[in-house]
């Protein structure tokens, strides 16, 4: 069974909240966003997407484009107060879908997450 922003597993949780027991500082948010970048191939790619989990540094999200780690992401919210760019820490795959952390590539000052 699917939901809106992640895949639910028949062990329970979506795919992200898996990838989040990873990251022990995690807290959960529900942040749209528009994540724009060039894949290690330089391809080109744009997704809509709802950040799930955060940390003061990291943030995790379901994607359904072919991410690998290493590749460089830009995420703006609709608003524009979040504009950063990032690299992905960590991938994790389930059927067409992607759990996904990437990490700050600087200090975000005005993160709702702070260390």
């Amino acid at each position: 069974m699917a939901n809106k922003v992640g895949v639910v597993l028949s062990t329970g949780g979506s795919l992200v909240a898996r990838l989040a027991q990873f990251f022990p500082r995690a807290t959960a948010v529900r942040i749209p966003v528009r994540l724009t970048g060039t894949n290690s191939h330089g391809n080109a790619f744009d997704e809509d997407t709802v950040i799930e989990y955060g940390t003061s540094s990291e943030v995790l999200f379901a994607s359904t484009l072919p991410l690998e780690f290493g590749d460089r992401l830009r995420l703006e919210n609709s608003d524009g107060s979040l504009h950063a760019d990032t690299v992905i820490v960590a991938v994790q795959y389930h059927e067409e879908k992607r759990a996904v952390a990437a990490r700050f590539a600087r200090q975000i000052s005005n993160w709702i997450i702070k260390p």
